[in-house]
């Protein structure tokens, strides 16, 4: 069971309801980080009193310590300070809720500390799942999943005793925004249209990998990795209610699920508590309120970025790393309203084919698979 924490992305969504449960829980707070948000990080830190803040953004580093002179929090700058951040030798787990592959060297630092790692990266496992999981196992780190679809299966397998007994993980997915539209339609969907999930409230670009059903894929790739199992054996259903968080089908065919209310708060506490559980003063679901479940297949011609995923997680090697890398890219564009929203899926298509793949790859070409994919969006 957790007792003090470390938060790398405290600002965003998830870092945020991290704090909430922490101050409920009465856990300790040693390290928050953060991007640029100084304001939000400062009343953090006069709330929390960590003994680090970090800033990756040098400018904003430098503001903070002006704001926080009185106080005993020391700050630090630049992205290598994630990694100073997720070793402090006073956190027993290390949230990683920052977004994208800034993640993937924090995450790999607390390992090697053999912290257990609250994952909310999901980009880490995307690009570099072998090596985080071979590494995680060589150090006895404990990776417990904080996204709701992957604790759900993290908690359905609980009672698996050989992951032989598995015939599939089923992930369900809401669908998004534009769920039954036609791909004409989709195609008229503006950045505000996209940021409009039916059930959670998320950060812009995990919204917008909603609306185009890349977060799922990634999920599946996720999924793929955290448990050592082929593609054949992960499966997506698109299930509009978002009460189902996701479902494990055994070899037997009994089909085990977790239900509960959207609340990122709860896979959060859990991946704290873990292998316990304790008290949430969360709303819990009430079945005899709740709207009838439903399930569909998501439609792979319109939202094409799941089945590119798909592809990617068949082929192997850095073709995830640079999906992931180009789907980013593409993703900001589209935040900034300098593309469309079908030119998410074609940029990355472009970048899966100018880049080549490769097998087996080492640490330092995926991070050029990377920087490889990024500059052919951006080009």
């Amino acid at each position: 069971m957790t007792n003090t924490i470390s938060i790398l992305g405290s600002t965003g969504s998830i870092g945020r309801q991290t704090l909430e449960v922490a101050e409920q829980m009465g856990l300790r707070v040693a390290v928050l980080t953060a991007h640029s948000g100084v304001e939000r990080m400062e009343a953090q830190v006069r709330k929390f009193h960590p003994g680090l803040a970090v800033m990756t953004d040098e400018a904003a580093a430098a503001e903070l310590a002006v704001r926080l002179a009185d106080t005993d929090t020391r700050v630090l700058g630049g992205a290598d300070a994630l990694c100073e951040a997720a070793a402090a030798p006073e956190a027993d787990t290390v949230v990683t809720a920052v977004v994208g592959m800034v993640g993937l060297k924090p995450t790999l630092t607390a390992i090697g500390e053999k912290k257990r790692i609250a994952l909310a990266n999901k980009e880490t496992l995307v690009c570099a799942g072998e090596l985080v999981m071979d590494a995680a196992e060589k150090t006895g780190a404990e990776i417990v999943p904080v996204d709701s679809e992957h604790s759900a299966i993290f908690q359905c397998l609980q009672g698996c005793a050989d992951k032989r007994e598995i015939k599939r993980l089923i992930l369900t997915c809401s669908g998004g925004p534009f769920f039954g539209m036609s791909r004409e339609e989709v195609g008229k969907m503006t950045r505000q249209d996209a940021l409009r999930h039916p059930n959670w409230a998320m950060g812009p670009k995990i919204t917008v990998d909603s609306a185009t059903l890349m977060n799922k894929g990634l999920e599946v790739i996720e999924a793929m990795r955290l448990y050592r199992l082929p593609l054949e054996q992960v499966q997506v259903v698109i299930h509009r209610q978002s009460i189902i968080h996701s479902l494990v089908e055994y070899r037997d065919g009994a089909v085990l699920a977790q239900l509960g209310t959207p609340d990122m708060r709860l896979p959060i506490r859990y991946a704290m508590t873990w292998p316990e559980r304790a008290y949430s003063p969360a709303e819990p679901l009430d079945l005899l309120n709740c709207p009838p479940l439903t399930f569909a297949q998501p439609d792979r011609e319109v939202f094409s970025c799941l089945r590119m995923a798909e592809e990617a997680a068949a082929e192997g090697g850095t073709a995830c790393a640079i999906l992931n890398a180009a789907n980013e890219e593409a993703v900001g564009l589209f935040l900034s309203d300098r593309i469309g929203f079908h030119d998410i899926a074609q940029l990355v298509a472009e970048a899966r084919s100018a880049v080549k793949v490769v097998q087996q790859p080492s640490l330092d070409e995926i991070l050029a698979a990377d920087a490889a994919a990024r500059e052919a969006v951006l080009r």
